[in-house]
């Protein structure tokens, strides 16, 4: 295996930036076969680049998204910065390694070769992946410490379950996931706290409830088309409740609202203004990993079968029909996403074989959880609307020595919003609170 090859170097902002690439197998089980580059930067305080710091590697929420790409010397990572050297990984098939998009895997061949092909895109290689790159990069006898956001804490817990040896000490923010059960189970947990966040926003913003009424008529009554392609439906339009579990979504869904509706020559017509906001919102066409493979976070041995889309008859109020009330829905893919999306049109055999697939390895090793002895803190947010506090409390007591700070002072993007969760799980590890 090549070992690792710098790409380039660059210092702004106090800090002294890396950017590495290393080469691994596409199927770990396979090593001789075929291989993918994962790229990662590392960042280091430019006043003390020379010192000796242990290493933290960042993993990336998602599924299908990259890791962050800093501006500056700020949040968390100024933090981690005086403690730490920070690597920022691009996990397979995301950003800068190996990248998949829909244009991408036409190359695979069908779509049986396609779904085959992204099966070995999940937690369990990503994990792999990143004991590889720790080997290379430092050295078989030198544990790292890894801060999971999301579904990087998903893949944290993987990293527990399968190579604790290579593990320092684990940080998680919102994201403990469910250790067993089916991802039904999940999806039973986030609607009715969809509903609610729904509610809130409802509560904050009372004229928008008009205005989404006025919205939801107006795509029932006609046809709307999105500057890239692409129908606007009032299923698509719900979606645009996925904002409401971020500190700053309620905020910015007001404000992509008030921009809705223009004066054309044939009456009330939704603005370009607003639909050029509306697409940018959503990103299941530019990462599809999250569009074919969210389910599959929570799949071991089982098919999800559409769980979001079987689940949701369960609460009829989320369906929006003519006289009903507004409402959305939030961190769910739905089969009819592979035909209102243009871009996802050609993956929808894939996400179909994907979705049927039940011979998806486990991801979490229970017993080996219950005798960890790497030390874990884990921020669970009380009022998530992605990864329900049930089911990451009931986690959290199933993992040896794992610590909880427990808030509803931030929702889940509290990392990104504030230093100030990072700094309190240092606090929490370190037994200063």
């Amino acid at each position: 295996m090549t070992p690792v090859r710098t790409i380039a170097t660059v210092r702004h902002h106090g800090m002294e930036l890396a950017d590495y690439e290393f080469t691994v197998p596409l199927d770990h089980d396979a090593p001789a076969g075929e291989t993918l580059t994962i790229f990662a930067r590392a960042v280091t305080h430019s006043e003390k680049a020379a010192e000796r710091r242990p290493w933290l590697v960042f993993l990336q929420g998602g599924p299908g998204f990259p890791g962050p790409r800093p501006l500056d010397n700020s949040g968390w990572l100024k933090r981690a910065l005086d403690d730490y050297q920070v690597l920022l990984l691009d996990s397979r098939g995301n950003g800068r390694s190996s990248v998949v998009l829909p244009q991408t895997l036409v190359r695979r061949g069908d779509a049986r070769a396609q779904a085959d092909y992204l099966k070995h895109f999940r937690a369990d290689s990503i994990v792999r992946d990143a004991e590889l790159i720790r080997r290379q990069l430092i050295g078989d006898q030198e544990p790292w410490s890894v801060l999971g956001q999301s579904y990087g804490g998903f893949c944290a817990v993987t990293y527990l379950s399968m190579h604790p040896q290579g593990l320092r000490e684990v940080l998680i923010t919102g994201g403990l996931p469910p250790l067993s059960g089916s991802v039904d189970d999940y999806y039973r947990h986030t609607y009715p706290e969809v509903q609610r966040k729904t509610r809130k926003f409802f509560e904050r913003y009372p004229a928008d409830r008009e205005l989404c009424t006025l919205i939801l008529e107006h795509l029932h009554r006609h046809e709307v088309m999105l500057p890239t392609g692409g129908p606007l439906t009032v299923r698509r339009f719900q979606q645009l409740g996925f904002m409401l579990g971020f500190d700053d979504g309620m905020e910015n869904l007001h404000y992509l609202l008030e921009t809705a509706f223009c004066r054309g020559p044939d009456g009330d017509e939704l603005s370009l203004p607003f639909l050029r906001a509306f697409e940018n919102s959503q990103s299941f066409e530019t990462n599809p990993i999250f569009a074919v493979l969210h389910e599959m976070c929570y799949t071991q041995a089982s098919a999800s079968r559409w769980s979001a889309e079987r689940i949701r008859a369960e609460f009829p109020d989320m369906t929006w029909t003519l006289g009903k009330p507004p409402s959305f829905t939030g961190e769910m893919i739905y089969p009819w996403m592979f035909e209102d999306y243009v871009r996802l049109q050609p993956l929808r055999d894939v996400a179909e074989l994907l979705a049927r697939e039940e011979r998806w390895p486990m991801l979490y090793d229970a017993a080996q959880l219950a005798r960890n002895t790497v030390p874990g803190v884990a921020a669970i947010y009380a009022e998530d609307m992605y990864v329900p506090r049930a089911l990451s409390e009931q986690t959290a007591a199933a993992i040896s020595g794992m610590k909880v700070w427990l808030t509803n002072e931030y929702e889940h993007s509290g990392l990104r919003k504030s230093p100030a969760v990072f700094e309190r799980l240092l606090a929490l590890r370190r037994e200063q609170v």
